[in-house]
């Protein structure tokens, strides 16, 4: 899994320093893409393979992957 998430990461051209600004329960929260990565890939086998799904239907679709990271980064926030 890991080598798929940081593969699709560099062929989108995505930075892992790139941050996400989301609120949560503290405020305003910076979320760098790097975090969320790494968030991902200490989930579970069954969250990652659902996460996976979804970045291949978006990618599949010509989509932004990077609003799904987003997505992601605010689910950390709460």
């Amino acid at each position: 899994m890991k080598n798929y998430i940081y593969t699709l990461i560099e062929e989108k051209g995505l930075d892992l320093e790139s941050d996400f600004e989301v609120l949560g329960e503290s405020g305003l929260n910076i979320i760098p893409l790097g975090v969320v990565v790494e968030y991902f890939l200490n989930t579970p086998k069954e969250m990652q393979n659902k996460i996976k799904d979804t970045l291949v239907k978006i990618d599949f679709h010509n989509g932004d992957i990077n609003h799904f990271f987003e997505h992601l980064a605010k689910a950390i926030a709460r």
